[in-house]
């Protein structure tokens, strides 16, 4: 179809589209009896009226035809509809066949990139969280980093999708990073080198003796069953007598996945909520199953990074005092993003609902507020003094009053060392278990 008949056509269709609702209206109204299309309220107001539209077409045939240089028209309504949607909010946007699989290909977990979740914020592209053992992650980018430039570009004027579509590109290949860092008096420069991203969504060890670590990097699909291996592994090894569940620098993911994985640890109860203007967009998902854990004790780390589905998780646990969450306020994403399909492989991924915790607060914006505040701090190691002294050194000191025989703690004492200095917060969410541990002993003696 030519640039020309495609311009009359859509004028036509405009023109009708616009004809069949006022048409149509009066009929709509009075028949109150009359089924409604499933989700659609019928308080609404109706859409594109005829003016509207008409303003529209004019506008776009002002455009196509007085331009400087000739914009194919297909292009031209594309960006139309990239501008309706980056002007609701930094979520909603228009996905071209390229972006819609890039998307469905990120919630399996393995596709090509830097390993980057990122946002628009001013213009820029924040980052929301670097993903674990990615070129993001090991180039040292952070929750927070405001990135300006991407090789020679300036990402100012970028869409989202633009942005993160330069992001991509052969494995081996590298892109220069230029951002702005808080408390950095200068821009950064990071150069990251692409690689196909596999991102391994749970990983578990053990801290310590019956102290178990899960780490939650990404909610894909298969994330809550693999969070159920996990505890079932970590379990095998031994009685469990508390458990870190780590969702730093988690940008989120998948809703379903993020129930699922609450449901391992409440024994019941309502697990998160969802609000929106469409009578579909109401929604409750509750827990099924038993707590899988047995109450242990729980520490949930946040950060800066943590957002959407993850705090989905650190919401449902804290409200149900599940869980004590440890470290700072959260990124603050409430919102519900549905991803609806178009024709010709294309869709657009529209915010439809906010999600609320089982208390009814709201997180969008503000964040979960951990229970206790640990920020995020680089402990140095004191050297050693060689000569220090204690009891059991004088000679001929008495021998303990009880029998026991005399151990040198020193090694458990640079385990605990070791950990503050590699990974602070962790090693007050252990330490924070342990005590939680010593007061509910029923000798305390």
């Amino acid at each position: 179809m030519t640039q020309s008949a495609f311009r009359k056509t859509f004028n036509a269709m405009a023109m009708a589209t616009g004809l069949t609702m006022a048409l149509t209206l009066p009929a709509t109204v009075q028949a109150t009896d009359a089924p409604q299309p499933e989700g659609v309220d019928e308080s609404l107001p109706p859409r594109l009226p005829l003016n509207e539209l008409r303003l529209f077409a004019e506008a776009f045939n002002r455009v196509s035809s007085a331009y400087v240089e000739e914009i194919d028209d297909r292009t031209l309504l594309e960006s139309a509809i990239r501008g309706m949607l980056s002007q609701l909010d930094p979520h909603s946007a228009y996905l071209d066949r390229e972006t819609f699989s890039d998307l469905q290909e990120n919630t399996t977990g393995n596709y090509g990139g830097v390993g980057l979740e990122v946002g628009m914020e001013d213009g820029f592209v924040k980052v929301i969280a670097p993903m674990d053992d990615t070129p993001a992650a090991k180039a040292g980018l952070q929750a927070g980093d405001l990135i300006i430039q991407l090789d020679d570009v300036p990402v100012k004027g970028m869409s989202l999708n633009e942005a993160i579509e330069a992001m991509r590109g052969e494995p081996g290949s590298e892109i220069r990073v230029t951002l702005i860092r808080e408390g950095e008096p200068q821009p950064l420069e990071k150069v990251l080198v692409r690689e196909i991203i596999e991102v391994a969504s749970v990983r578990q060890r053990l801290l310590d003796d019956g102290y178990g670590y899960i780490r939650i990097a990404q909610f894909q699909s298969k994330t809550g069953a693999e969070v159920k291996k996990a505890v079932e592994k970590l379990t095998e090894e031994g009685k469990l007598s508390g458990l870190v569940l780590d969702l730093r620098n988690n940008p989120g993911g998948v809703l379903q996945a993020a129930v699922e994985v609450s449901d391992v640890f409440i024994d019941g109860g309502l697990i998160v909520y969802t609000s929106g203007r469409l009578s579909n967009s109401d929604l409750e998902y509750n827990a099924t199953l038993p707590d899988l854990t047995d109450g242990v004790p729980v520490v949930v780390l946040v950060n800066e990074g943590t957002a959407s589905a993850s705090e989905i998780v650190a919401g449902a646990l804290q409200d149900h005092k599940r869980a004590v969450i440890m470290g700072v306020n959260t990124f603050g994403k409430g919102s519900v993003q549905t991803v609806l399909p178009l024709n010709n492989e294309k869709a657009i991924k529209l915010t439809t609902a906010l999600y609320f915790t089982p208390n009814g607060r709201s997180i969008q914006a503000e964040g979960i507020v951990p229970d206790i505040w640990v920020d995020r701090s680089k402990i140095t190691r004191e050297k050693q003094n060689p000569f220090r002294i204690k009891e059991r050194n004088l000679p001929g000191h008495l021998r303990n009053g009880n029998g026991r025989e005399e151990t040198d703690a020193s090694s458990e004492d640079d385990d605990s060392v070791d950990l503050a200095t590699r990974d602070f917060q962790l090693y007050e969410a252990l330490t924070l278990l342990k005590g939680m541990n010593i007061l509910a002993r029923p000798d305390k003696g």
